[in-house]
């Protein structure tokens, strides 16, 4: 599941470089992107608190908290709600960078 979930990921980001950040996988684009991490019961998620609140009406049968989702093992992963979740955050990097960029420059 960690590898598919990874997969996704990249092919949902593919100018983003990996790193571990906090004893995890991270993605950084502009700036952390996403986490991602294996636990005994469930994924944990990390796309931060704005995608948590642009998903929230997706991410009702999940538990999340303020920038996490728990994807329980027993259950599939919704690989497509995760796609969109990562190129969310993407855009979102991308137009924050474009703005610090303009500031900068003034």
């Amino acid at each position: 599941m960690l590898c598919r979930l990874r997969e996704v990921i990249k092919k949902a980001a593919p100018d983003a470089k990996e790193s571990i950040n906090y004893n995890i996988p991270t993605f950084k684009l502009e700036g952390n992107l996403v986490h991602f991490g294996g636990y005994v019961n469930h994924i944990g998620f990390y796309p931060g608190s704005s995608a948590i609140i642009a998903f929230a009406k997706e991410l009702t049968a999940y538990e999340c908290a303020k920038g996490s989702v728990k994807f329980l093992l027993e259950n599939p992963l919704p690989f497509e709600l995760i796609r969109r979740m990562v190129k969310f955050r993407v855009e979102e990097n991308l137009k924050k960078a474009k703005t610090k960029k303009k500031l900068s420059s003034l």
